[in-house]
């Protein structure tokens, strides 16, 4: 799926070939057999989501705007393979009966928009800018934000495929879903070798996005990565994701665990108390502020985690406020939240202690 190096559209066609002609049917069979799942976080069955849009003036939207800091395995595929992203997109088009396709990304590309310069698609493609915020890639806020300029999710009724952009149906899916499906369509399920795309940042030697076998081991890419030995802990998803004890964590598949495809290694040098609190203040900042969960929780959350670091007991407040959030937002953004705080508890629970018994852990006390 990602080249060693950036493929014109006759160098893409040579190693691909052209699109075949498939009808709609057999093409969402073949996607189905092949066990796509959506590569945004959400992990829901692709084949699933395509039969859900109701065919003829429907709409495809590709969502490569990829806002958690710990990913960036969107922006390497749009770089190195943004024939295959298009290909993907005239693939879902035909799948769903779209007669309009949007091309959504955090800011200009230059590599996609040479790429659409030397193709003539059925369906154009039109690449839109998306604002630089966390949730502005929610699929219901691209779809919000394409329709009235306004990127904040709108609620998990109707969805998208029922109701989406105009009122018409419409598929938002990740550029990554787009190219396994440019990949299908060419090889047929029998024939498909899924790979998984992962974003491996923190305490590695060689941090980046590597291409890897679909179920590969946690603990084989952090040591392709050239991840520490001595690292006690791994946060597997991004910044809405969870941590694990590396123990644990090693023998796990890739897409085991909910979110992104992104490892995080946490290095010796750093508290996992206090980076999970970074993180939580920023979720809380990038919320749309427009349900209770985003406006008041998450904040409060925030506040709770530096509580902890101070040497307050927040846990009690912790324990009490966690499952009134989860499942409760306009969208999922505050289960995120939940979700990272739930296990940063769990995993750094010697930390916390250290915190309100000595005031500090070993690593923040080495720090002052």
């Amino acid at each position: 799926m990602l080249p060693s190096h950036r493929n014109n559209l006759a160098a893409h066609l040579s190693v691909h070939g052209g699109l075949p002609a498939l009808d709609r049917d057999a093409l969402i069979h073949e996607i189905d057999v092949a066990g796509i799942r959506g590569r945004g976080g959400a992990g829901f069955p692709a084949a699933a989501k395509l039969r859900s849009v109701a065919p003829g003036r429907s709409i495809v939207v590709a969502n490569g705007c990829e806002s958690d800091p710990f990913s960036s395995k969107d922006r390497a595929l749009l770089e190195l393979a943004p024939h295959l992203v298009l290909d993907g997109i005239q693939v879902a088009a035909h799948a769903v009966g779209a007669t309009e396709a949007y091309l959504c990304l955090r800011e200009g590309n230059r590599s996609v928009l040479a790429a659409l310069a030397e193709r003539r698609d059925a369906v154009p493609v039109k690449v839109v800018a998306v604002p630089h915020r966390y949730v502005a890639s929610e699929e219901t806020a691209l779809v919000h934000f394409l329709g009235s300029g306004d990127a904040r999710p709108t609620g998990k009724f109707p969805r998208p495929t029922e109701r989406g952009l105009r009122g018409r149906p419409t598929l938002v899916q990740n550029v990554e879903t787009l190219a396994r499906f440019a990949l299908v369509a060419r090889t047929g399920a029998d024939r498909f070798v899924p790979t998984d795309l992962v974003t491996v940042t923190g305490a590695v030697a060689r941090p980046g996005v590597m291409e890897v076998p679909a179920d590969t081991p946690v603990s084989a890419i952090l040591a392709r990565a050239g991840g520490s030995v001595t690292a006690q802990a791994v946060l597997i998803g991004g910044y809405g994701g969870t941590w694990m004890p590396r123990s644990l964590a090693d023998p796990l598949p890739l897409g085991r665990e909910p979110g992104l495809s992104s490892l995080h290694l946490l290095p010796d040098s750093h508290c996992g108390v206090e980076l999970t609190r970074n993180i939580l203040h920023t979720l809380a900042g990038e919320s749309a502020r427009q349900c209770g969960p985003c406006m008041f929780g998450l904040p409060a959350v925030a506040a709770d985690f530096t509580d902890l670091l101070s040497g307050r007991d927040a846990t009690g407040r912790l324990a009490r406020r966690l499952p009134l959030l989860s499942g409760r937002g306009a969208c999922a953004h505050p289960d995120g939240a939940v979700r990272l705080a739930a296990s940063a508890l769990r995993v750094f629970a010697a930390d916390v202690h250290a915190h309100l018994t000595a005031g500090s852990c070993r690593i923040t006390a080495g720090a002052a």
